[in-house]
This record gives C-alpha cells, structure tokens and sequence, in this order.
C-alpha cells in the first residue's frame, strides 16, 4: 500500500505498478492538468477518459484538444447512452434540472455517472482530481480506496490532501495549459447550464447548480444520495 502522506508522483507510479488497467478520469479543470502532467512523466501510454455529457461548454472541448496535442495522448470520450437521454428529455424536458434536485440528479446520472459505471468495468483503477478542500461533501477523501459502487475497483485520488494553492502553484511552475473558464471568474466547470462563474467569498463550488437551495453540490460521481 502507499505510503500515508505520499507525493501525487509516488501515488501515480504506485498505481501504475499494482494495477494492470489503470484509467484517468478527467473533468479538465486544474487537477486534470496537474495529474495527466505527472502520470505523463511516468509512462507514455495512460489511458484518460472524460464524459461528453453532450451538455459541456465548448471551452472545455477547446481543452481537451491543447492537452491531447501537448501530450500527444488519447482522450476517450465517453457519451451517454442516446436512447436513456431521449426518454428523460421526453419526460422531462431538456433545462429538467432547474425544476428540481431530484430531477437534476437524473440529468447527472443519466449524462454522467451511468456512463462511468458502464466504461469503468475494462478497468482495475481509477484516478480522480478530487481534493479533501473543494467541498464539505470531500473532506474525509483518502488517496485509496475501494470503489463498492464500480465493482470493488481502486479509486485513487493522489491529489486528495493538496490545497487549491498547491494546485495552481503546479500549474504555473510547470506551464501547463489551463481551462481558459478560470481567467472568467469560475472556480469550479462541469456542464455549460450549470455552472457559473463565482464571486468574492464565494465557496469553490458555489457556481454549479447554484439555483438549489441546501442541496449538496455533487453530480453523484464522488458522492451518492442516501436510497
């Protein structure tokens, strides 16, 4: 097992020596950056994956393409499944998730965790840019753990224990390209019509779905709503 307290490097190269089928799963906000850099230095053929919700904003397609050409790597987009987004859109229209949490929580797992839960089955390990400081809901994140709800797989998060702060410090040091979203106010990406840019004082996560009122602020990738 990995040292407690372990470098994001010495995390990556672990993972790739214990596991045989080891999967990057990139949202391409900073930690995306961050992680792909490092796991990019260790061995040149990582396999990254992304969910093209069919809803993100185009600046983030504009950033899967730069980091695809600096790395010169694979990027496997990975899309809901069309006849499961018909039926809810049908149902429920298309802007369903301002009409309630319950609804909003359909349009993430439809567009977003149903798709993981299908491509994560060819894997051993997966690997999040999820920090214990981004949200009340991730704090108590370890770096390694057993994902029960992907079929026992490991679920690594070497950027658990860094502070935003270290995040953006990586990203300057090393020059790496960033979401351009940034340099507008936002301080967390997911899907264009939920996510906007944040204020001062504002929490992290303040800019996705910040119409609901008490809501967790999750999609139900790292965190699941209580059956």
């Amino acid at each position: 097992m990995i040292a407690v307290g372990a470098e994001p490097a010495a995390v990556l190269r672990w993972a790739y020596e214990s596991y045989p089928r080891v999967a990057i799963v990139a949202s391409f906000q900073a930690e995306s950056s961050v992680i792909i850099d490092i796991a990019s230095k260790i061995r040149s053929d990582i396999h990254v994956l992304t969910l093209d919700t069919g809803r993100l904003p185009q600046e983030t397609h504009d950033m899967i393409d730069r980091l695809r050409e600096r790395y010169r790597i694979e990027i496997d987009a990975v899309q809901p499944d069309p006849e499961e987004v018909r039926a809810m859109v049908a149902a429920n229209g298309t802007n369903l998730f301002y009409s309630s949490i319950e609804l909003r929580r359909l349009c993430c797992d439809v567009r977003k965790s149903r798709p993981l839960d299908r491509v994560l089955r060819g894997y051993d390990a997966w690997i999040t840019g999820v920090r214990r400081e981004q949200a009340v809901t991730r704090a108590d994140t370890p770096v390694v753990a057993v994902d029960t709800e992907h079929g026992g797989i490991a679920k690594i998060a070497p950027l658990a224990g860094w502070s935003k702060q270290q995040v953006w410090d990586y990203i300057r040091e090393h020059d790496l390209p960033y979401h351009s979203l940034y340099d507008q106010g936002y301080t967390s990406i997911g899907c264009a019509p939920c996510t906007r840019a944040t204020g001062a004082g504002e929490d992290e996560r303040a800019g996705r779905w910040w119409w609901e009122q008490g809501g967790v602020k999750e999609c139900g990738l790292h965190w699941r709503a209580a059956q």
